[in-house]
């Protein structure tokens, strides 16, 4: 199927825009804001702090089960037709999840959340990249990245205050009108495509199903049940490394697989896919570090901490609009370069923080990291496509959703587990140092030193505080090597350029 350059596409271009990012940005928001409304459904749906994690599990491990099948869906029924659904049936399952009346039903919802907002990422990236021309897709590509990346920012805070101003059923109801003018536009202006008939790999979906499932319940699930030490840890890990072998070697032998395995052989979006695995793991796995810290150890409130992480995405806004226009003018793989060492940099910042500190130097790096970070999508997601056949675009564009979601719950499960498991560490030898012929401990507190239980107290809670601080910039110092780690990625990217179009003929992309 080939992308649709029609005049209706190119005319209501900026309404299209607008009707798309507009269901984009709901459902990438639907990843984060319901998080800080958990505590508060707990005794509204009968649920236990143990089992109310479930409403966050189910949404993801549905999406991201029901995301690389977009491509098949969207050629076999149109993606104009299959956009339109999924925004319709994301709306009446948001409203459901709002009308639960046990954690049954909201699980049950949240699923169907999950199952009809699959496709509306890859999707608005595809659309995206089909009404602009290849010299627009920069610009393009710097209106999406800016949803994807803002959303899950702005997400708890926009959720802390709705459960705060109103009930955690807010959170959902919240989507009711921004799905019916995303769904009348795209209705309104969304041109039709032609549709494509192809045969549905069900043992291909099938397997990549369990593989992806398994894989998410498993991070997801992990923290929870203390990881390797439950059965149900390496039952989940066996099925994912089994779903994965099997899905490979049916890619490479099978015949009609329902990813096409020609797509893997465009340079540019394989590293594309590496690249942004890298980026799904700093841009969550910060946010999940971040929130908490500020909770536990600055004593910030929900709205506080919202708005002291609120100009980091400022720095991702700002960084979008300037790079949309660069990608025109400068190497985007020296874009992609400055924006990981600005990450880096930040990163490094973050390794400085203490518990005696204020909000300035946590305010600077979040605004570093967000500049850095949208100076590395938005040419990604740009190079990473201009080099594929336009008919791979939605294929593409679902596993480049998919890579990145899997990255971001790799991310958050690593530094969550090291969190937990340096706090111990770090607590035991700093304790180690609290005894009573410790001369440090007897000047600064001679009550300590003598045994008194307050002082003591005291004293633990300082420990605390510091072993906490230090397995936090632990988990910093781990993004900052990471980072740095894919910087020579860069080198596997080919640069771009247009050549001059043909009299009455769009511009097409070539590679030096």
């Amino acid at each position: 199927m080939t992308a649709p350059n029609n005049a209706g596409g190119v005319q209501h271009r900026g309404l299209i825009t607008i009707s798309i990012m507009l269901g984009t940005i709901m459902q990438v928001l639907d990843t984060t804001i319901a998080n800080v409304a958990l505590p508060n459904m707990t005794g509204d749906l009968g649920a236990s702090q143990d089992t109310i994690n479930w409403v966050l599990t189910s949404y993801i491990v549905a999406a991201a089960i029901m995301t690389p099948v977009t491509g098949w869906l969207s050629d076999r029924f149109g993606r104009r037709e299959l956009f339109l659904t999924s925004i319709v049936g994301f709306t009446v399952a948001s409203m459901a999840c709002g009308l639960s009346w046990s954690l049954e039903s909201m699980v049950g919802f949240r699923v169907l959340q999950g199952l009809f907002g699959a496709a509306i990422v890859p999707l608005s990236q595809t659309f995206l990249l089909d009404i602009n021309p290849p010299e627009r897709h920069g610009s393009a590509m710097a209106m999406w990245g800016a949803g994807i990346m803002v959303g899950p920012i702005i997400g708890p805070t926009l959720g802390g205050w709705l459960t705060e101003a109103f009930n955690w059923r807010w959170v959902f109801f919240i989507n009711l009108p921004v799905g019916i003018l995303a769904f009348l536009g795209s209705a309104i202006y969304l041109p039709r495509a032609a549709k494509r008939l192809r045969g549905f790999d069900f043992f291909g979906f099938a397997m990549l199903s369990l593989g992806v499932g398994a894989l998410q319940l498993m991070l997801d699930r992990g923290a929870e049940v203390d990881w390797f030490s439950a059965a149900e840890i390496w039952i989940e890990l066996g099925l994912s490394i089994t779903g994965f072998w099997i899905f490979a070697i049916h890619l490479l032998t099978g015949r009609d697989t329902f990813i096409d395995p020609a797509i893997f052989k465009d340079r540019n979006f394989v590293t594309g896919l590496i690249f942004i695995f890298v980026v799904g793991i700093i841009l969550l796995a910060s946010l999940a570090l971040l929130p908490p810290m500020l909770s536990r150890l600055f004593n910030h409130s929900t709205i506080l901490t919202g708005l002291v992480m609120a100009p980091r995405g400022v720095g991702t806004m700002i960084s979008m609009i300037l790079v949309g226009r660069l990608v025109r003018l400068v190497d985007a793989r020296l874009l992609v370069v400055t924006g990981l060492a600005l990450t880096a940099w930040s990163l490094h910042d973050m390794t400085t923080f203490s518990p005696q500190m204020d909000d300035h130097l946590i305010i600077l790096s979040g605004v570093i990291q967000g500049l850095g970070l949208g100076l590395v999508f938005v040419p990604l997601s740009t190079v990473a496509f201009a080099t594929l056949d336009p008919r791979f675009r939605t294929d593409a564009a679902s596993l480049f959703s998919l890579v990145r979601n899997i990255g971001s719950s790799i991310g958050i499960s690593i530094v969550t587990v090291l969190l937990t498991q340096n706090i111990q560490v770090n607590h035991e030898e700093l304790s180690a140092a609290i005894n009573p012929f410790n001369p440090t401990l007897q000047t600064l507190s001679p009550a300590a030193a003598s045994g008194d239980i307050t002082a003591l107290a005291r004293v633990d809670q300082l420990v605390n505080a510091q072993a906490m601080m230090i397995s936090y910039i632990n988990d910093f110092k781990l993004m900052m090597i990471v980072t740095l780690s894919a910087i020579p990625l860069a080198l596997f990217l080919r640069k771009p350029k247009l050549a001059p179009a043909a009299a009455g003929a769009p511009a097409a992309a070539h590679m030096e």
